[in-house]
Order: structure tokens, then C-alpha cells, then sequence
């Protein structure tokens, strides 16, 4: 089951994942919402629109960014609307 764990916890855990552009993106009540907070960073794909960003904290040790979303996803990627996905050292495997 593929499971996302940075500094030792399990960041998220399901087996109803979706795979775009090679990163698992877990549907949001799969997180476990005690090592999130919101970021003030986003960013523009040309083809899924815009995302936002939380910030991993694990045992007071901050991950700026780890986690992204996309709230309003552009029709060609609305099978990630309310997903996230990782990077910034999140470790996510299968």
C-alpha cells in the first residue's frame, strides 16, 4: 500500500492512489493532519493549474513546502482534485 513517511511518521497511507507524472497523489483523508500546516507558497502548471502547499512539521523539525495540492484543478487533471502529493525528501513507497 503506498504509504508517504518523512522523519520517521507516516505522513499518509492508502491504496487508492493516482499516479500523475510519477508522483502518487493520496486522496486528503488518508493524511494524518497533526504533521500539516498550511504554507503561503504556490505555484502554475500549465495543465493542472494552480497549487498550494503545506508544510510538513514532524517532532518540531519543519519540511517547508513537502506537500502540494491542487484546489481547483484544470479539467485535463481533475482526477487529483482533493489529493496531495509529496516531495522535499517525503518518502513514498509502495
Amino acid at each position: 500500500m503506498p504509504t508517504a513517511t518523512w522523519n520517521g511518521q507516516v505522513l499518509a497511507k492508502s491504496d487508492d492512489t493516482v499516479i500523475v507524472e510519477g508522483n502518487h497523489y493520496f486522496p486528503l483523508e488518508s493524511l494524518d493532519m497533526d504533521f500539516f500546516r498550511d504554507s503561503l507558497e504556490s505555484s502554475v502548471c500549465p495543465w493542472k493549474g494552480t497549487a498550494s502547499y503545506y508544510d510538513v512539521v514532524v517532532d518540531g523539525e519543519v519540511n517547508r513546502g513537502a506537500a502540494w495540492y491542487y484546489p481547483s484543478p484544470k479539467p485535463a487533471a481533475s482526477e487529483i482534485e482533493g489529493r496531495v502529493a509529496f516531495w522535499r525528501g517525503v518518502k513514498v513507497t509502495d
